[in-house]
């Protein structure tokens, strides 16, 4: 407000030249410096132990799948939009959601709300396979041409209604729900094996939610409360 219109024209012009420079400056060796850090600072320095999930969070390359201008904030500690509404959640929600189903080589794993495909992606480090379900059509096609693009071949994608699972590709050792639901869905009880566990945000859209670990015992669930938290709501056909 203070500065004359000639020095505001400097000024914008510097940031717009210095914000150039910056972007051109921004390689994949400093993307993978963030991702490091991010790793240690808050992963590892938190109560994320799991190897597994440790390697595979410093390998997945996140600012690819975010959009293009929010890239330089791929690697910091909060989730950010995505489009249509949705987000890709914040790395210690992924790597604690990943940690949590104890992920290992020969496993097979559901995820209900494919997102970004980022999460697909974490678990295709570790696990055999990994099939996941989006609703928004433009989100699965756009994440399923990005995950096949880093050659992840042990992923499927489909465009459906998560509530009603996969069925064809049951039992499944574990799901992950990305989105909040008020109950869990009974189809995803039926396609879990017995002593498969899901890990799963329930709670009012909108509101604080809880996320619970479920153990199948017979037909029934053993349920263990996590940690509060806050994700998109569950959308239905």
């Amino acid at each position: 407000m203070f500065l004359r219109y000639t020095s505001v024209c400097i000024v914008i012009m510097m940031g717009l030249t210095f914000g150039g420079m910056y972007n051109k400056l921004y390689s994949q060796e400093d993307y993978a410096a963030a991702r490091q850090r991010m790793v240690k600072e808050q992963l590892a320095s938190r109560d994320i132990t799991h190897k597994a999930t440790l390697v595979a969070m410093g390998k997945v390359p996140r600012h690819l799948f975010v959009p293009e201008n929010l890239q330089k904030s791929a690697y910091r500690d909060n989730p950010l939009p995505i489009g249509f509404e949705q987000t890709i959640s914040q790395p210690y929600m992924v790597a604690f959601m990943t940690q949590s189903i104890s992920p290992s080589p020969g496993m097979r794993v559901l995820e209900i709300g494919t997102g970004s495909g980022y999460q697909a992606a974490v678990l295709a480090e570790i696990v055999d396979s990994v099939y996941t379900i989006e609703i928004v059509e433009p989100l699965a096609k756009r994440s399923a041409a990005l995950l096949t693009r880093l050659g992840y071949k042990n992923v499927k994608v489909k465009t459906g209604d998560g509530f009603a699972g996969w069925p064809e590709h049951a039992p499944y050792d574990a799901i992950i729900v990305t989105a909040a639901a008020e109950e869990i869905p009974p189809p995803l009880i039926e396609q879990l094996k017995q002593g498969g566990v899901i890990v799963i945000p329930l709670g009012r859209p909108g509101g604080l939610q809880t996320l619970v670990y479920a153990t199948r015992k017979g037909n029934k669930m053993v349920r263990q409360n996590l940690l509060p938290v806050r994700f998109v709501p569950f959308v239905r056909e």
